[in-house]
């Protein structure tokens, strides 16, 4: 027991770091528009980029663990997010923001192309619960950033707002480097290979939803700051309308860890939660400044219990911890890869129109799309079409 809470913990200060790189961002665009130069477009790559490379990270999972295993492949992992960090505070000109956004993606990718798979591998029946807790310990690290961005920036300059998260990014890095090393039955061999899943229809359709889900809270993370400062807002008040959103992520993420083992089929949970968020992006569309005290939580439930639902759901599908972490990134790869899409688009919708309101429509629609995946995800449909390819 106490070595199942002392890997928890780890494993949440790792969830932590994977988020603050592009979470800070938001509060600070404007500023660092003014700096580089870099369009509205062009900003929003600094969160399409992490997340893009997110993606092409996820799909190499399976070869990093058979390359370094998970321990070595984890260390590598946030020892790049610390040190892409770091050298912002010296290297922060459009170049040095556009690559440290990249070296930031791939490290964040492979912590978490190989973390579900010590979850499964560790956790078993409680594999869930523990999956709900690492994603709050995600969204927990993005309030944080969200909530500090402004107030370090006014005291120490936009560069050091975000090159100072390399700090608790080397904490988690040490932690992990000093616990011993996960069980060698969670390393996987070329010989242990079954049926790819890119043939399987439910591995393809569970990353649709996965990356329109994470489409629309990687737009929330770059954009809800400066829509809001386009509305009048200051930068701190907009930090915090941020900040307040991920705390209720993290409140989600908690109910989700302690309640999803009530619900073997995951549809009601996910209907709900998703109709959550589309009554957030509404209030946005219809009138922002006047239901935000409605949107923001709306919006935090919605998309912070729909994240950590979305991989438990990818999870349930394989009983293997090999192949559930194997299936995890083949979801998580093609999924942040179309959701890096939405903060370039948003960004490219508000150089054309000065303004985000068809970003949220945008968003709405996508929303929709997938409550009607989200009625397919029954506990029969994902044993005959993943479990029966594994056999």
């Amino acid at each position: 027991m106490r070595n199942h809470i002392a890997i928890l913990i780890v494993i949440i200060l790792l969830a932590m770091n994977l988020r603050p790189v592009m979470a800070g961002l938001g509060p600070l665009l404007d500023l660092i528009e003014h700096s580089t130069g870099l369009s509205s477009a062009g900003a929003g790559l600094l969160t399409t980029l992490p997340v893009f490379f997110m993606g092409l990270g996820a799909f190499a999972g399976r070869h990093l663990r058979l390359l370094l295993g998970e321990k070595n492949g984890i260390a590598l992992g946030i020892v790049l997010i610390a040190l892409t960090c770091g050298s912002r505070l010296v290297w922060n000109d459009t170049s040095g923001m556009l690559l440290t956004a990249i070296g930031a993606g791939l490290g964040i990718a492979i912590v978490q192309a190989l973390v579900p798979g010590v979850i499964k591998g560790r956790f078993g029946a409680n594999t869930g619960r523990a999956m709900g807790l690492y994603t709050t310990g995600i969204m927990a690290g993005a309030a944080v950033s969200a909530a500090m961005a402004a107030g370090l920036a006014q005291s120490f300059g936009w560069q050091a707002a975000l090159a100072v998260w390399s700090l608790p990014a080397a904490v988690a890095a040490l932690c992990w480097l000093v616990y011993p090393a996960p069980a060698e039955h969670t390393r996987s061999t070329p010989g242990k290979a079954k049926s790819a899943f890119w043939r399987s229809g439910r591995a393809w359709l569970l990353m649709l939803f996965f990356g329109i889900g994470t489409g629309a809270y990687t737009l929330v993370l770059a954009w809800l700051p400066p829509f809001f400062m386009g509305l009048g807002q200051s930068r701190e008040i907009s930090g915090y309308l941020l900040a307040g959103l991920t705390v209720m992520e993290v409140v989600a993420g908690f109910c989700v860890s302690a309640f999803i083992g009530r619900f073997p089929d995951r549809r009601g949970p996910l209907i709900i939660v998703l109709l959550c968020a589309l009554a957030g992006v509404i209030c946005l569309i219809v009138e922002p400044l006047s239901l935000v005290l409605l949107a923001i939580p709306l919006l935090g439930v919605g998309i912070g219990a729909l994240f950590p639902l979305s991989l438990i759901v990818t999870l349930d599908h394989v009983d293997d911890p090999i192949r559930a972490g194997e299936l995890a990134g083949f979801v998580q790869g093609g999924g942040y890869i179309l959701a890096s899409a939405m903060p370039f688009l948003a960004g490219a919708i508000r150089d054309r129109f000065a303004d985000l309101s068809h970003a949220w429509t945008l968003m709405a629609l996508g929303i929709v799309v997938i409550i009607g995946i989200a009625t397919r995800f029954s506990p029969q449909s994902r044993i005959s079409l993943i479990r029966r390819r594994e056999a």
